[in-house]
């Protein structure tokens, strides 16, 4: 098939690029001249494993190609998939629609024959019903467009996995005008289903809770093992054999049950906040309360993690702490509401030198926070260091020895806020380890 991807940000690109993997031609489309360039070129302007080839195997075969002209994309396609960006509001927990309506209001009115355009960016329910009635208004072809939704679940690190092989394909459509959409979505996804990976039809309101759904129910996982770690503190118990047991019950599972910094990134913050600004809109403000405390679970472990290292420090003023971790995840160089940063720039605030390593972050660290010192290495930011904070578990931080670091730090202490080395062999070591909910 013939296919354009409007938006080329994290979800775009991988999504194009994974389109045509499976064997349609696609163009990509961004507003940005720059973005488009750098992908025509073959440079993929994030950290995704395994991405990149993807991207310029197929620019080779010419299968992929990108453009900046809405014009071309009308022209080239009948099917769009829209992943434009779906930010929170400034100074409101709600989504900002803003670039998904423009992308509606632009493109609509090219389209002159039969089309179906799949959303895939996470709105709050009753966009797509909203974008549809727009969209067939604003178009020649009238009745003839159909929207659709196909909400992404894609995981950083594993994207490219997540797209090609993905666990469910969900497509929302009109209830009252189903038109050619799961049509074309099987024909998309002919591959994946081939495999029997699950295709599921619904609604548009039920797949656009999907999505919303499905990471309120992570944030809530995270939220609830890092909820047990305060107590676990208090009591002396270790929230990661908790962890470990409560796991094996099949009910409950042990991913996403491991109790740290909490989470961050562009999706579950700015997502679980939109959807419960969105049940009060719709009058069901009560259903959702409980994500308020979720949020507010989440960021006390940031504090407690600035806390501890002040204990540490004794005071941060004169002090040197050292940050291992910039991205808000491994195998990723998203630093969108990351904790890590957080962390690190306010103990800065409170008065200490604070030096970051990431090993793939550290450029877009900047960009957010460039009043922090940056090094090149794990070694070099613990030079001098009162206390060392792992704060983002890359493999090669969880690798790290406590021989590693002895010799250049000036205090032994470790604040391991993903709970991801073993306490006894620092311990051992002469070092003073402290864990999130761990004795």
């Amino acid at each position: 098939m013939r296919i354009a991807v409007i938006g080329t940000g994290y979800l775009g690109t991988t999504h194009a690029a994974c389109l045509a993997e499976l064997g349609h031609e696609v163009l990509g489309l961004d507003v940005s001249a720059d973005k488009v360039a750098k992908l025509e070129s073959g440079e993929v302007p994030f950290y995704e494993p395994g991405l990149e080839r993807v991207l310029r195997r197929n620019l080779a075969a010419g299968t992929l190609r990108f453009t900046s002209d809405y014009g071309e994309a009308a022209r080239f396609a009948q099917t769009y998939f829209l992943t434009v960006g779906t930010p929170q509001k400034k100074g409101e927990y709600a989504a900002d629609l803003g670039f998904v309506d423009a992308a509606i209001d632009t493109l609509a009115p090219l389209l002159t024959s039969p089309a179906v355009i799949f959303g895939k960016s996470t709105v709050p329910v009753g966009t797509a019903a909203r974008l549809g009635t727009r969209a067939r208004a604003l178009a020649p072809a009238g009745d003839d467009v159909d929207v659709a939704w196909n909400p992404e679940f894609l995981r950083e690190g594993y994207a490219v996995n997540d797209t090609v092989h993905p666990d469910r394909i969900v497509i929302g459509v009109d209830r009252d005008r189903p038109g050619r959409a799961v049509a074309v979505a099987r024909e998309i996804y002919a591959d994946p289903i081939d495999q029997e990976i699950p295709f599921l039809v619904t609604d548009l309101a039920t797949a656009e809770l999907v999505k919303s759904s499905a990471n309120a129910f992570l944030a809530t996982k995270i939220s609830f093992i890092n909820a047990i770690a305060e107590v676990c503190e208090v009591t002396g118990a270790d929230v990661t054999v908790l962890a470990d047991a409560i796991g094996y019950d099949a009910r409950i599972g042990r991913r996403f049950l491991s109790a740290g910094a909490g989470f961050g990134g562009g999706c579950l913050p700015k997502d679980i906040r939109a959807f419960m600004a969105r049940a009060g809109e719709l009058g069901a403000n009560e259903a959702l309360t409980f994500l308020r405390e979720v949020d507010n679970i989440n960021m006390r472990r940031r504090t407690r993690l600035v806390e501890l290292a002040r204990e540490a420090c004794g005071s941060f003023l004169g002090a040197r702490v050292a940050v291992l971790g910039a991205a808000f995840k491994p195998d990723s160089d998203d630093v969108r509401d990351s904790p890590a940063l957080n962390v690190a720039g306010q103990i800065q605030l409170q008065g200490a030198a604070v030096n970051v390593y990431d090993p793939k972050a550290m450029d877009n660290s900047r960009a957010l926070f460039p009043t922090l010192s940056y090094t090149t290495s794990a070694a070099e930011a613990c030079e001098g260091a009162d206390v060392v904070l792992l704060l983002t578990e890359w493999q090669e931080f969880r690798e790290l020895e406590p021989s590693d670091l002895g010799a250049v730090v000036r205090g032994k202490w470790i604040i391991d806020g993903r709970n991801c080395l073993d306490p006894r062999q620092w311990r051992d070591s002469g070092w003073t380890y402290r864990g999130l909910g761990r004795p």
